[in-house]
């Protein structure tokens, strides 16, 4: 059985366990990941530290204690023409892909959100019919200027 928990800047991680956290999107994001640096600093952004809005973390740990999934949500500090969270990263350890883990922590994220959810997605991403299932739609093509 798994089991979730839910962090965010009133009952946050210690260093170490943001580090593991951290580590683990890092290994199980693979060509969706970014380096662990930027994954940490998400992390620290959902625990609201240096004055940031804070955010969800939420953890699926299998019944040994070990991380098998892991979810960053954050605030946006806005509402209405921007949604009120984004969804940074989420994963689900390798071995356990395809048996409902990423569905739990997605219901999980949009249950304990107090607001509307966005998230980027590339199109070729499986994740993406995860999330179609679950109500998102695509209302615009992102594009960025990288400077």
């Amino acid at each position: 059985m798994i089991t979730l928990d839910i962090y965010t800047e009133k009952n946050t991680l210690h260093d170490d366990e943001k580090n593991e956290v951290a580590s683990f999107l890092f290994r199980h994001l693979e060509q969706y990941g970014d380096p662990q640096h930027d994954i940490l600093e998400a992390i620290n952004y959902s625990m609201g530290e240096q004055d940031k809005p804070g955010g969800l973390l939420i953890t699926a740990r299998n019944p040994a204690g070990k991380t098998v999934g892991a979810v960053v949500v954050n605030r946006t500090g806005m509402s209405g023409y921007i949604p009120e969270y984004i969804l940074v990263y989420i994963a689900t350890d390798k071995a356990m892909r395809g048996q409902g883990t990423g569905r739990l922590l997605m219901q999980k994220a949009i249950d304990s959100a107090d607001g509307d959810i966005a998230l980027h997605c590339e199109p070729e991403n499986p994740a993406r019919h995860l999330y179609e299932k679950l109500g998102f739609s695509s209302k615009y093509i992102e594009m960025r200027l990288k400077k």
